[in-house]
């Protein structure tokens, strides 16, 4: 008995599961220029230095986006942040300045700071924001 149901398992067509719908967030448009400026309801508190990260980043040599000013070092990235009607954070794409990691790092806090308190004044639908970042440090 015990072989028949092994040897009909075999036979039996693949069980079916059914799954979720995959729900992908659009990407933002070529012209990031035409997005509204992020706005949050509430200013980021006092932060540690967060340009230490990007520094380390720029030290070691795996990106080359930054610039020498009179003050010492800037890198300026800009993100595009998608947000529901409801303020909630769905994407953000940060601008490719050939620094992965930067950018990434970036797009964490831009989130942190923007999770529940993006305010959207009445968006309708899902909106496109654009928002930057610049880190600055003294050589």
């Amino acid at each position: 008995m015990i072989a028949l149901l092994a040897l009909l398992a075999q036979i039996a067509p693949p069980a079916i599961v059914p799954t979720q719908p995959t729900i992908v967030a659009p990407l933002p448009p070529q012209d990031w220029s035409t997005l509204p400026i992020l706005r949050v309801r509430r200013a980021a508190s006092d932060l540690p230095d967060l340009s230490a990260f990007v520094r380390a980043e720029v030290d070691a040599g795996r990106c080359a986006a930054a610039y020498a000013s009179p003050q010492g070092w800037t890198l300026k990235i800009d993100l595009a942040v998608l947000a529901t009607p409801t303020g909630q954070v769905r994407r953000i794409t940060p601008r490719a300045i050939d620094c992965p990691t930067v950018e990434q790092y970036a797009a964490g806090l831009v989130l942190g700071t923007a999770r529940d308190n993006v305010d959207v004044r009445g968006a309708l639908a899902d909106t496109w924001y654009r928002t930057s970042m610049t880190f600055a440090w003294s050589q």
